[in-house]
């Protein structure tokens, strides 16, 4: 070992991916990981999914096993929060009174889910979705046949709904805007998981905002602003999510919705790199600055990182890609639709749950949705980096073989 030494702010799936990569690039110095929960890094997507309805833990979603961490010289400081970063003694004070002096610090501290704050927000059995706390506190209200709210129909509110659902809930979601993922997919797409949800037995309910929660003390129901009321023994705010930047702001870092960082995942201070959901950097496949909240940027651009700390720097160029499970569906999303002007649906969206949309921007392929079709999913997804520009009319064409026609 050396005097060098790597403080990792955040046990998440970032922190992991950095703390891995450091060693495998010939980092010889310490590594210290500090992270708020109990836990060693473990994977977020299936919070959601199969651990709200009891079929995981902590411990089955670790990332990697605690003897790993041992083995590769990382030290895990568990049950702390980093209250500040000192930029000129480069020392982060933490919450149990003691500091970590480095010589590298990574921010690796993702994001908040957005709060909302109306009448009876504070009721026990109102929750948010973020990690293994809040995943104990929903399960010990789950009960089968009574009823759950979800407000906001993003991915977060319609995977949870799909759980609380196969769990034997009766489930409401309720969705400010006209459709469901409507900031993320076109209303095809939208109309397709409506479907979907409506036929598993859960009411969608769009154009409605709440405007309170009641009950004496615990959660009775949901009032929206049109009047209208929904009985609920339990309700998830699902509306977002905001970057956890607070640490790195009064530190004196540049921040613009998130961690400016370069394509080397620096920040304005040389000293110290970040990665994940709590960053904002340019992505040359897209010609723009965006923040992303996916497993897939947090894990790439963390070894960005890692190279980087190591002496090893390579620039970040990732497409981002993402996915949602649902029921008996698995959707996998390659790019970003933002700026599309049409779209290209291959297969049946009206019945059935296969098929896959392509989003095309002045004729060039930019993302595609594919839901139950993993092999459209790799072929886009090489397509959109590729800058093919396929014909619609044999993009739709299932005879034609999807590999051809992109490259046609």
């Amino acid at each position: 070992m050396t005097d060098q030494h790597c403080v990792i702010i955040g046990a998440s799936h970032a922190a992991a991916s950095m703390a891995a990569t450091l060693r495998q690039e010939g980092w010889e110095g310490s590594i210290t990981m500090v992270g708020e929960e109990a836990h060693p890094p473990y994977h977020r997507p299936p919070l959601s999914k199969a651990a709200l309805i009891g079929d995981k833990d902590a411990a089955s979603l670790a990332i990697r096993p605690r003897d790993f961490y041992d083995a590769q010289g990382i030290v895990l400081r568990l049950g702390v929060r980093a209250e500040s970063i000192d930029r000129q003694a480069q020392r982060v004070a933490l919450s149990d009174g003691s500091s970590l002096a480095y010589t590298r610090l990574a921010l690796m501290t993702g994001a908040l889910p957005r709060r909302i704050s109306l009448p009876g927000s504070d009721l026990s059995g109102v929750h948010y979705l973020r990690d293994m706390r809040d995943v104990d506190a929903i399960r010990a209200g789950l009960k089968p046949g009574s009823s759950a709210v979800i407000v906001g129909g993003g991915y977060i509110g319609l995977e949870t709904a799909a759980s609380l659902r196969s769990a034997g809930m009766q489930v409401t979601v309720l969705e400010a805007m006209s459709r469901v993922l409507q900031r993320v997919t076109a209303p095809e797409v939208s109309a397709f998981f409506t479907r979907v949800h409506e036929e598993e037995g859960v009411t969608v309910v769009t154009d409605t905002t709440v405007s309170a929660f009641h009950g004496e003390g615990t959660l009775t129901g949901v009032t929206c602003s049109d009047g209208r009321e929904f009985a609920a023994d339990l309700a998830i705010v699902g509306v977002g999510v905001v970057p956890d930047t607070s640490l790195a702001e009064a530190a004196g870092l540049e921040i613009n919705d998130g961690i400016v960082v370069d394509e080397f995942a620096r920040t304005s201070d040389t000293h110290i790199v970040a990665a994940g959901d709590c960053t904002r950097h340019y992505n040359p496949v897209y010609d723009r600055w965006l923040r992303l909240e996916s497993v897939q940027n947090a894990n790439e651009q963390a070894r960005t990182a890692a190279k980087t700390v190591a002496g090893n720097p390579v620039a970040y160029h990732a497409l981002p890609w993402f996915w949602s499970d649902q029921y008996d569906i698995k959707l996998q999303i390659a790019g970003l639709s933002a700026g599309y002007d049409e779209v290209v649906v291959r297969g049946d969206i009206a019945q059935g749950r296969s098929f896959s949309l392509f989003y095309l921007s002045g004729g060039r392929l930019v993302a595609a949705d594919a839901i139950n079709r993993p092999r459209d999913f790799m072929a886009a997804k090489r397509a959109v980096l590729d800058g093919s520009r396929p014909a619609p009319a044999a993009l739709a064409d299932e005879s034609l073989e999807l590999k051809a026609v992109f490259e046609g």
